[in-house]
């Protein structure tokens, strides 16, 4: 993958010492497909907090600004794309805010990717009060956005108990101004298949996505921000297709996690359990993978 000129990420969320979520899970991905990729850190903590225990630190709304001020001072402030997840307190959210506002004036073109990590599987693992920093501030800055189906429901205020509830949320994220929305993972599938879904509006123009994935038998930590990091590379990449920006995507995904959950069998051996240490992704060793996926999945018209 040759270098993309010009194409500069910062990337807002969270970090672990040892193992793969938040800026660990995306910044390898993006530099892996040519982006230059800064980064800070919303949390720095020893690993992620599905393991029994994690020591670190916090990110304040003042030591984000002193960061972006400093960036602003020396004239490198100036990006093609910005990505935020992980964030755990209203006021930094709040600072984030204006640190989008002050990143688009610097660059008017300036695509902002939105994974609004709130919460999965019906509870929220972030304050309620960030809900509405995110639906009334920072939903309306976003260009592309990937809430996965609690999320949306929560940003929304709609339940989505098929597919056309879900192309009504997703029209609800258009009606605010985002360009093209993924709801990177629902319950819309049977017990053996995900479904992800996709909207774009492009000159005025909607396309809607669906895709029928494989459920695998584990639960990972890290996807949701794996999956944002490869959507702003894939969109960038392929001019905003939506089709093959999700294609690519999730072919990528598949291709890590069924690596991931391969490795974590054989290092734990025949019929024993899965730690969350086993399943810790594999993005490294799936390097060739990442560079240039083979084609799994189809994304078809969501009538």
């Amino acid at each position: 993958m040759s270098s993309q000129c010009g194409v500069r990420v910062l990337s807002i969320q969270s970090h672990v010492v040892s193992g793969y979520v938040g800026n660990k899970s995306a910044c390898f991905p993006l530099q892996v497909l040519g982006f230059e990729v800064d980064t800070i850190n919303s949390v720095q903590f020893s690993n992620h907090t599905g393991y029994k225990h994690f020591k670190g630190h916090v990110l304040d709304d003042t030591q984000l600004g002193d960061l972006i001020e400093g960036l602003k001072v020396n004239g490198i402030d100036r990006y093609s794309h910005l990505l935020t997840g992980y964030i755990g307190s209203t006021s930094f959210l709040q600072k984030v805010k204006s640190v989008i506002e002050h990143l688009k004036t610097v660059n008017p073109q300036l695509i902002y990717v939105c994974d609004p990590v709130m919460g999965d599987n019906g509870k929220m693992y972030v304050p309620k009060e960030l809900l509405p920093v995110y639906r009334e501030q920072i939903v309306p800055l976003a260009d592309i956005i990937t809430p996965n189906q609690y999320e949306a429901e929560l940003l929304s205020g709609q339940k989505i108990e098929n597919k056309a509830d879900a192309a009504a949320v997703m029209e609800w994220f258009h009606g605010r101004g985002v360009k093209t929305v993924v709801l990177s993972s629902t319950d819309l599938g049977t017990e053996g298949e995900l479904v992800v879904l996709a909207s774009s509006i492009t000159n005025g123009t909607k396309e809607k996505l669906n895709v029928h994935i494989p459920r695998l038998p584990a639960n990972f930590t890290g996807t949701g921000d794996l999956f944002a990091a490869l959507l702003l590379a894939w969109s960038h990449l392929t001019g905003n297709n939506l089709k093959r920006s999700v294609e690519g995507t999730l072919d990528t995904m598949q291709a890590i996690l069924q690596r991931t959950l391969a490795d974590a069998q054989a290092e734990a051996g025949p019929g024993q359990p899965l730690t969350v240490r086993h399943l810790e992704l594999k993005l490294v060793q799936s390097l060739q993978d990442i560079r240039s996926p083979s084609p799994k999945v189809t994304a078809t018209p969501l009538l």
